[in-house]
């Protein structure tokens, strides 16, 4: 049986299962997830879990930033990052940012396979550990 990913808003009763998987992500940034629910919140639901998330903000008409993007460890390399992607920028016209630490290189491949392209370097941007930050930028019309 193939479970199918259903990707929904987020809501208050996702919000301990999504800690649970950023906790479990160093690479993920460790924001406070009740922060999430003021901004475009989205899970990937599989088997009736949480599976991995996905929060944006937008900080002008045409312009967003991915906050963050996590996938629970059990959940990985089954489309569940790639469907949380998609539904993010579906319909979506404009320009989006984000940063990731330089050493993270599988979520470096996973953005550039989908059209993101670095811009920029933020030495020093991240703590624990000290790691500069790709700045990546995805434009679609």
């Amino acid at each position: 049986m193939i479970n199918m990913t259903v990707i929904r808003a987020g809501s208050e009763a996702d919000l301990e299962e999504v800690d649970v998987i950023q906790r479990v992500c160093p690479e993920a940034a460790q924001w406070k997830v009740r922060d999430y629910l003021e901004q475009d919140f989205r899970v990937a639901i599989v088997g009736n879990r949480v599976a991995g998330f996905i929060v944006l903000r937008s900080v002008a008409p045409d312009e967003r930033e991915l906050l963050n993007l996590a996938v629970a460890p059990g959940n990985r390399r089954k489309g569940v990052a790639e469907a949380l992607i998609n539904a993010a920028l579906e319909g979506f016209a404009g320009t989006v940012y984000l940063e990731v630490r330089e050493s993270n290189g599988n979520a470096i491949k996973f953005y550039n396979r989908h059209n993101f392209q670095e811009v920029s370097r933020r030495a020093k941007y991240y703590q624990n550990p000290a790691e500069s930050a790709i700045v990546m930028k995805f434009h679609s019309c």
